[in-house]
């Protein structure tokens, strides 16, 4: 790649990181392959469920905010997430005994990595993010606990077909980060949760 082209690609992924100087509360977005991630305060004051501070703001004012993400746009993002703010005392305080070490976290990731480049041996991605529609009905199946779940979440959330595909996606990788063969309902719900955004405020 050209150093002109190399500044082209800095220039848009600048544009893609829409990120705010004070977003004490945020709703961060990310893609699996983490070729997107996008940050937005949560409402006009930036305090909506913020544990600390109180928001000014109306309902109505919230879903006309964040309404400027369209519901499309959301289903075409695997994760979105709530980040409240971080209290000083967890920042300040000792880390706690029962987390888990960056290291160990590291080797769950390369191991994550090395069981995907195995799956998609001879085709042409490297990442369950790139999955097709007919890979993910290959490497994506479920147990019928499993899809009751996903069928509860879709129907309660109101989420699209397309919302579906991701979240399987979303809930093999969760598998391979924790050393497991097949995708099981805990691996589901966990995915479902990382769209609990889906239809907060966008309705």
């Amino acid at each position: 790649m050209s150093s002109a082209d190399q500044a082209v690609a800095l220039e848009r992924g600048r544009r893609a990181f829409l990120a705010f100087s004070d977003t004490q509360n945020a709703l961060v977005f990310g893609l699996l392959d983490a070729s997107r991630k996008d940050a937005t305060q949560g409402c006009p004051c930036g305090f909506w469920n913020d544990p600390t501070r109180e928001c000014r703001c109306s309902p109505l004012q919230i879903q006309r905010y964040v309404g400027r993400i369209s519901g499309p746009l959301l289903d075409r993002i695997d994760i979105h997430i709530d980040v409240p703010a971080v209290r000083f005392k967890d920042l300040s305080g000792e880390v706690p005994p029962d987390a888990e070490p960056s290291h160990g976290i590291r080797e769950r990731v390369i191991r994550a990595r090395e069981a995907q480049q195995r799956r998609f041996t001879g085709e042409k991605i490297f990442s369950n993010a790139a999955m097709t529609p007919r890979m993910i009905r290959k490497h994506c199946r479920i147990d019928p606990q499993s899809e009751q779940l996903l069928e509860s979440a879709m129907t309660r959330l109101g989420l699209s077909a397309r919302a579906y595909d991701r979240i399987l996606k979303v809930s093999r990788t969760i598998a391979d980060l924790s050393g497991s063969t097949e995708i099981k309902s805990a691996h589901v719900s966990e995915a479902v949760g990382y769209r609990s955004l889906d239809r907060t405020y966008w309705t």
